[in-house]
């Protein structure tokens, strides 16, 4: 069996127990012979208990047995398939890039997003991080005249709007983030790091939009009405994981966020244009009504 072929069988597998919730051998193996994959060949107990090895290795998805149940299996970690995690990442484009490989003979009808990869260099840094070795990037930020260059300690990467960010600490202490495609190189330096205990990169971004985090901002309380059809995609992509919907007419809908409020935020705002109305705070609110008079202004002349 080639790789490509096990992978499919593990997507599969996990899709089909995770939709199920729980789910007995049985009916896993009548779902597997439904399929293109199984070519009418029953899916054995011991390929099944050789793939769950192989998921919780690769994936670090646990399938467990719930004997009180019958014998059903579930994924015992389910949770997190549902947050921004590597597993949810990992098994979401796996499971996209088995459905498009299979559909190569409508390429011309299915077009795609470039996603930039970060190439060469993403692999690099993650390679730094996992040995612990510090890192020297040559940048070149928006407008600058001349390439800088950085040796830095690798804490995390993130993908965040198409694009890889890395952040990194510098050599004066400072947190800094970079991004992918604004480097022009990256070299694994001899140096090396020790990541601090109490570091953890999700909560490092928590209380941010995106890639901007700023220590001197406060956390802050925003509620903004969305009209027209903008509920529907906040509820659907909602702006940040704090957000919940506090209240629902026929004309609007009202939402409740709690952030801190970056510059990446506020330009979020604005691109929504008309649909969005920010109702707190006030200062929020207020700044957001500048830039629309400025982009007015610039309209008249």
């Amino acid at each position: 069996m080639t790789t490509y072929t096990k992978f499919k069988e593990y997507i599969w597998l996990v899709n089909t127990i995770y939709h199920a919730k729980a789910i007995t051998f049985a009916d896993i193996n009548r779902k597997w012979l439904q399929t293109d994959m199984s070519e009418g060949t029953p899916f054995s107990r011991t390929t099944f208990h050789r793939h769950r090895i192989a998921i919780e290795e690769i994936f670090g998805l646990y399938i467990e047995c719930d004997k009180k149940r019958g014998n059903k299996y579930y994924i015992g970690n389910a949770s997190v398939l549902e947050e921004d995690t590597i597993q949810n990442w990992m098994l979401s484009t796996l499971s996209v890039g088995n459905m498009l490989s299979e559909s190569r003979s409508l390429h011309h009808r299915i077009l795609l997003e470039n996603v930039p990869s970060g190439g060469e260099m993403l692999q690099t840094v993650i390679k730094a991080m996992k040995e612990g070795h510090c890192v020297k990037i040559t940048y070149r930020r928006y407008a600058a005249q001349s390439d800088s260059s950085f040796v830095l300690e690798p804490y995390c990467v993130k993908l965040f709007r198409q694009r890889w960010y890395l952040l990194g600490r510098l050599s004066n202490g400072y947190l800094a983030t970079f991004s992918f495609d604004r480097m022009e190189d990256v070299v694994v330096m001899d140096e090396k790091y020790k990541m601090p205990d109490d570091f953890d990169a999700a909560d490092f971004f928590h209380d941010s939009f995106g890639i901007v985090v700023d220590d001197k901002a406060k956390l802050e309380r925003v509620v903004v009405r969305a009209y027209g059809f903008e509920p529907y995609y906040l509820r659907d992509l909602p702006l940040h994981h704090s957000q919940r919907e506090i209240h629902k007419t026929e004309e609007y809908s009202d939402f409740e966020l709690k952030l801190k409020l970056t510059g990446d935020f506020k330009t979020r705002l604005l691109s929504r244009g008309e649909w969005i109305e920010v109702l707190e705070p006030q200062s929020l609110a207020e700044e957001i009504v500048e830039w629309h008079e400025k982009a007015i202004a610039r309209y008249k002349k």
